[in-house]
């Protein structure tokens, strides 16, 4: 997938294998946008994606778990079901840029 947008336009930092990884980042740089794997490292990663609304990055959740493990505080957020196309990764992404600019 990081190829693929790479191959599409995207700057991509990560992979990040864990929340751990991800938070590293997030303390060099600040991503546009975020797809954020629900099992990012030993557990999920709700907290990174709290970290993420409260600093303003857009995110998107990639996973292979259905809708209803995910806490209804994200229920704003955009899920995608694996496996994954780029172009719904992109219409994703897009949509949630979008809603940032409109804030």
């Amino acid at each position: 997938m990081a190829r693929a947008l790479s191959c599409a336009g995207a700057e991509v930092i990560g992979p990040c294998p864990s929340d751990r990884a991800a938070r590293a980042e997030l303390e060099e740089r600040r991503p546009h946008a975020v797809l954020l794997d629900i099992n990012l490292g030993p557990g999920p990663s709700f907290t990174l994606a709290d970290s993420l609304k409260d600093i303003g990055v857009p995110f998107v959740f990639i996973t292979g778990y259905d809708q209803d493990v995910i806490p209804g505080r994200f229920d704003d957020i955009e899920r995608l079901q694996k496996p994954v196309q780029l172009r719904q990764v992109v219409g994703a992404i897009s949509k949630a840029l979008d809603g940032l600019q409109r804030q």
